[in-house]
């Protein structure tokens, strides 16, 4: 008999579900005290699988008691508060619950908009102070508007799909997806600034990235139309609350609604939460019965169907394959992985990707190795977790079509893997990979360049047209800002070469840009792994 504990006050379905399969036994610990990581580590250890929403921090701490621990089941997408690394030291499998709440949250920008639009929750509170306001709360039509969604993902898209049925021309920016995927839905792709410059509303539904923290500010407001009105349900830290709140003031921005804030909850002292024509909601995005249904549900399944039958979906850090097929995958899955990563680092498009297996990997089963190729590419794209089941999806609505071809030549390694990005231009748009002794990955070719590069940390490729000085330089500019390089690869071809250049500690802006200015120097790039 298995045990599982279920917390945060998840939805009953979740532990009848469980009970019904007559082979766990569930615990319900809704308890304020055992939120506490040093708590939750005193009784953790008696259970196999471990059911959460967010209240719950599933942190090393916790893990280290975990000894019986098999599965944890987030009841919905964002798993920040569990410490993935340290689950998947311990072999435990993290489970999310993807889409369980897209339409709910898409469901609630439209409602703000709307609010927004005809100023009800300001007309609500003028009523409850005994006025009668008609003409101080004249609203806009939504019909014949222009929505401009920021972000096509999977909310964006249910979002532009009701809008549409609003009669409102929806417009929408999103440099990870390409025009076909976003004709198919009947939405105009735009670039960010005609977005800007040409909506009466503006949907926010962009992951938190260091290209989307603060996108709203004072510089890409200035580009937007008098008497715009912005709704955010996405992440709070993409919108700069000061300089929403000047263009407030000056009447620029007409409206607001926010549902999610930088800081959560938020200072109640800052000045925008009183302007009169911004309205809020208390990160209420996925809170609706049927969500939390739907994600206790999904998590409740998932966490059976290891337990009992060893299936894994939905898995945020483990491929869904046998325990026997991925002890033969798994040196091979982790170069895939990090082989995508490096080139969504560097060529931050989408293209479509061909990708070759020769050698001795193409006796394996090559389909997760693809899927970790996504993972790792797409990784790159989002802040919410990209798993093995949910890349090639993922992949799809972005309009990248990947494809597989087998080699039996290996250009004299064992085994290789090619990834290609095609119609590829300006740098490096292709990336090979191979095992050296069972299992150190290496990197031995990126662009035309041949090399001998460990996939690892933090890493800065430069590319240098091959004259005299370029390494001294390079190494001493590095050592001014303290930063010790662990590995220098260098590659050269006709007149240019490419470094991968491993160092012990992250290089911020200022160290890139002296690199940069250097001389001989094409370009600098650096990546994480």
């Amino acid at each position: 008999m298995f045990k599982v504990m279920v917390r945060d006050n998840m939805s009953p379905i979740a532990k009848e579900f469980l009970e019904a399969t007559g082979k766990i036994k569930v615990v319900v610990d809704n308890e304020k005290v055992t939120n506490d990581p040093g708590e939750l580590a005193k009784i953790i250890g008696e259970f196999h699988g471990l059911a959460i929403r967010s209240g719950t921090k599933v942190t090393e701490q916790v893990l280290k008691k975990a000894k019986k621990l098999k599965i944890i089941g987030r009841a919905g997408i964002g798993v920040d508060n569990i410490d993935i690394q340290a689950a998947s030291r311990q072999g435990i499998v993290v489970v999310n619950a993807p889409g369980g709440n897209t339409v709910t949250t898409a469901e609630h920008a439209i409602s703000l908009m709307l609010s927004l639009a005809r100023h009800i929750p300001q007309g609500t509170a003028s009523i409850r102070a005994g006025k009668w306001e008609k003409k101080k709360f004249t609203g806009v039509e939504i019909s014949g508007k222009t929505l401009g969604v920021l972000g096509l993902g999977q909310i964006g898209r249910v979002v532009a799909d009701r809008a549409r049925g609003l009669q409102m021309k929806v417009i929408a920016s999103d440099p990870f997806v390409s025009m076909d995927a976003a004709r198919s839905i009947e939405v105009e792709l735009v670039p960010l600034d005609k977005l800007l410059s040409s909506s009466d509303f503006i949907s926010l539904h962009v992951p938190r990235l260091k290209d989307t923290v603060n996108m709203i500010n004072a510089s890409s407001i200035a580009k937007m139309k008098q008497g715009v009105r912005i709704i955010n349900c996405a992440r709070g830290e993409t919108v700069n609350l000061d300089d929403l709140y000047d263009a407030l003031l000056s009447g620029h921005v007409a409206g607001a609604a926010l549902d999610v804030f930088p800081k959560e909850p938020p200072d109640y002292s800052i000045p925008i939460l009183q302007h009169p024509n911004i309205i809020f909601t208390p990160h209420l995005g996925a809170s609706t019965g049927e969500a939390q249904i739907n994600v206790a549900d999904m998590i409740a399944k998932q966490i059976a169907a290891y337990l009992i039958d060893g299936v894994l979906i939905n898995t945020v850090n483990f491929p869904s394959v046998s325990g026997e097929v991925m002890q033969q995958l798994r040196p091979h899955l982790d170069l895939a992985e990090k082989m995508g990563s490096i080139m969504g680092q560097l060529v931050r498009k989408i293209h479509d990707i061909t990708v070759t297996y020769s050698g001795d990997v193409a006796e394996l089963d090559t389909r997760p190795l693809t899927h970790a190729v996504l993972k790792g590419l797409l990784g790159t794209f989002t802040d919410k977790p990209v798993n093995y089941v949910s890349a090639p999806t993922l992949a799809r609505e972005k309009g990248i079509n990947i494809k597989e071809t087998v080699s039996s030549t290996s250009d004299d390694y064992a085994g290789l893997i090619k990834l290609k990005l095609e119609e590829h231009e300006g740098g490096p748009g292709e990336i090979w990979g191979t095992i050296f002794g069972k299992k150190y990955p290496r990197i031995v070719r990126l662009g035309r360049i041949r090399m001998d590069a460990i996939p690892e940390g933090e890493i800065i490729v430069i590319r240098n047209y091959d004259r005299p000085g370029v390494i001294g330089n390079v190494g001493t500019t590095l050592g001014r800002h303290n930063i010790n390089i662990g590995r220098f690869q260098l590659g050269r071809l006709d007149e240019q070469a490419l470094c991968m250049v491993n160092i012990d500690t992250h290089a911020d802006k200022k160290v890139i840009e002296d690199i940069k200015s250097l001389p001989n120097i094409i370009s600098v790039q650096q990546i994480h792994l």
